[in-house]
């Protein structure tokens, strides 16, 4: 990838980067706090600079990525890769957390039978602070 000289919007470049499938979703994820520039929050139309740090939360997932080129175009999955770097502790930190979410799931029992009418009962009372 050949970096550019011109200006790209953060929204634009999340899209190109492959990070949101439309521009909307990228424009809504910055401005609802999910997108980090620099560690602070930031408007969608915010310059990208080569060699930013960029925080993105995605779900259980948080992402640290250094921006390593600049795209206007939405391309394949391997030529998004080159135009940033996770960061080696954001790596760590996200498989981390995938394995205690993993574990935590696997240790919740699933439930014997479906309720019977009688336990549902008892259900929605207990949900409604009632007394038998």
């Amino acid at each position: 990838m050949s970096e550019q000289t011109h200006k790209i919007r953060l929204d634009k470049w999340l899209w190109a980067a492959r990070f949101f499938k439309t521009r909307a979703l990228a424009k809504g994820a910055i401005e609802g706090g999910k997108v980090h520039y620099e560690g602070q929050r930031c408007k969608v139309s915010k310059t990208v600079d080569v060699g930013a740090k960029l925080t993105i939360r995605q779900g259980f997932d948080e992402k640290i990525v250094v921006v390593k080129a600049l795209s206007e175009q939405r391309r394949g999955a391997p030529e998004a890769r080159e135009l940033y770097d996770e960061t080696v502790d954001s790596i760590k930190a996200r498989m981390d957390k995938a394995e205690y979410r993993r574990v935590v799931k696997a240790s919740q029992a699933a439930p014997d039978h479906k309720p019977n009418k009688k336990e549902r009962r008892d259900m929605r009372r207990f949900e409604n602070n009632q007394d038998y």
